[in-house]
């Protein structure tokens, strides 16, 4: 989820994807494993049939809940039904009902998409650490079988689970005379989560040590875990990835705001008068309903509606009353690069200072002075270095640090920092004019396998191994630090200890994250 400059961001950054997700399909197909073997796995439900192949399991598209069709459409998650004969989980299956108005998007009106997978190391180890990973898109994009899980499991010796859940208008809707709860794709990913606790031994997994972790709107997901009162005792640590949730207006709407929402909805499907809201809109086809919520990065959050999600994850931190479970949370370090990188694909020309001015005076306002004075263009190798380091720092950075802060009053955290400079790009795209570092979602290039971006290099190759060795290091015993690894001190309100993760020499290790994100600066102006 994003900021007004973040959900910019995206929306210049998925332009500019639109290459990279047509490669997409080609790239997975050269991925699929030519030598495989049947796999057997007896869950609660009746057993799944996937592969094995070398040092890897997957099992792809277990059914979690019932479809959630028909009479069954805007209800919580129902169990599935059970099944008798294997169930083959050899390929994936729907991803949950979106628009394709982004290259991102995967376009599919199925609303039978509430699956997950499961990708564990080849053999007969037990009680290993479960990660759960919930997928970020704005909760309107994306799916779990994007994420290949591969070397995060092999090489973190994990059960890995990624799941689907409803999104935006099927997921998120609220609407005063809609028989419907709200935040039903927080309660997909609770059944989800009580799921894995159910099933993870027969993965090999321990199902007393599940650590859920999510990126954007999936970090804004675990947030809302931790302080939602049915995802107690669902999980043991987390793992918050480029999410504000304290201090952004990205991290949940009030009711009253997605009602408004709900209600403009339902008169743009034709369904305008209250008494027959319901019926109306149940009535409506799959096709109907998407094209009458709206799309991008900006319509839809998870709602406090005093029941599924009783306060903001802000008050809940604040007051200490939430899930309490060790954190591992941090962001990249130039988070708008791609958006400020867009803009120069969109115009066909680098950033001037003139640009730059006059960005800062519409983002800013009446604070653009100082903005300019704290930033000054000399300090920069280009107007869109210097922005990219404004917005990211304003929107990100100190939501960020904000929330560690308040989490670490309450809970171990353990705070990074991807400072990479020179990250893979998404493949097929052209590179802009300046350093684009490690922006938002690049991240996920070092810890899963994704036809997006472009191959790791033998450096990059080495960072994406300490950072899952981190990762699962953390998932096992709820602290990054082991042995043969730089050591990765605990964030204390006293010694906020971030740690840098760059593939240079020396990149790993401690950096002063509020300094180099001026995060004393930004709080001066109330961010």
């Amino acid at each position: 989820m994003f900021t007004k400059a973040g959900k910019r961001h995206l929306a210049i950054t998925t332009a500019i994807l639109a290459t990279a997700a047509g490669c997409a399909s080609a790239v997975q197909a050269e991925a699929s494993p030519k030598h495989t073997a049947s796999a057997l796995v007896r869950t609660d439900n009746g057993p799944v049939r996937g592969t094995t192949t070398g040092t890897v399991r997957t099992f792809q598209g277990i059914p979690y809940a019932a479809p959630p069709t028909k009479g069954l459409r805007w209800k919580a998650p129902q169990p599935a039904k059970p099944w008798s004969a294997p169930l083959d989980t050899r390929k994936p299956r729907s991803a949950c009902p979106q628009p394709s108005d982004q290259p991102i998007a995967i376009p599919d009106n199925n609303e039978d998409c509430l699956y997950l997978n499961v990708t564990t190391p080849a053999g007969t180890a037990k009680g290993l650490p479960v990660i759960v990973w919930i997928h970020g898109g704005s909760f309107v994009y994306g799916d779990g079988a994007g994420y290949r899980a591969e070397r995060l499991a092999v090489r973190g010796g994990a059960v890995v689970v990624t799941i689907n859940y409803r999104l935006g208008v099927f997921g998120l809707l609220a609407h005063p005379d809609l028989d419907a709860p709200a935040n039903l794709g927080l309660q997909d990913q609770q059944a989800a989560l009580r799921w894995v606790r159910r099933n993870a031994p027969a993965f090999g997994g321990d199902a007393g040590n599940v650590t859920v972790m999510g990126q954007s709107a999936g970090g804004y997901s675990v947030c809302a875990h931790m302080a939602a009162p049915g995802s107690a005792g669902l999980f043991d640590k987390a793992i918050v990835q480029s999410a504000g949730c304290v201090g952004s207006p990205d991290s949940t709407h009030t009711l009253k705001q997605a009602r408004t929402a709900g209600i403009a909805m339902a008169k743009a499907a034709g369904c305008p008068d209250g008494k027959t809201a319901d019926r109306c809109l149940r009535g409506k086809s799959t096709a109907e309903v998407l094209a009458a919520s709206e799309a991008g990065h900006e319509g839809y959050r998870l709602t406090v509606d005093g029941k599924v999600l009783p306060t903001s994850p802000a008050d809940a931190f604040a007051g200490g009353t939430f899930n309490k479970v060790p954190v591992l949370y941090g962001s990249t370090h130039d988070e708008e690069a791609g958006r400020i990188g867009g803009m120069e694909m969109a115009t066909g020309k680098a950033l001037t200072a003139d640009d730059y001015v006059r960005q800062a005076t519409g983002a800013f306002g009446k604070n653009a002075g100082a903005v300019l004075a704290e930033y000054p263009l000399n300090a920069f190798g280009s107007p869109s270095e210097a922005l990219t380091a404004v917005m990211t720092d304003a929107n990100w950075s100190t939501p960020i640090f904000t929330t560690q802060r308040t989490l670490a009053r309450h809970v171990p955290v353990y705070a990074y920092d991807l400072t990479e400079a020179t990250s893979p790009y998404f493949k097929g795209i052209p590179r802009p004019s300046f350093p684009l570092g490690t922006g938002h979602m690049i991240d996920l290039a070092y810890l899963f396998d994704n036809a997006l971006f472009e191959p790791l290099t033998p450096p990059q190759a080495r960072l994406a191994n300490a950072m899952i060795d981190y990762w699962s290091r953390f998932a096992r015993v709820g602290y990054p630090s082991h042995s043969g690894s730089p050591t990765w001190e605990r964030f204390t309100a006293d010694k906020p200890y971030t740690q840098a993760l760059s593939a240079g020499r020396n990149g790993i290790g401690r950096t002063d994250f509020a300094a180099d994100h001026h995060y004393t600066f930004w709080n001066s102006l109330g961010r």
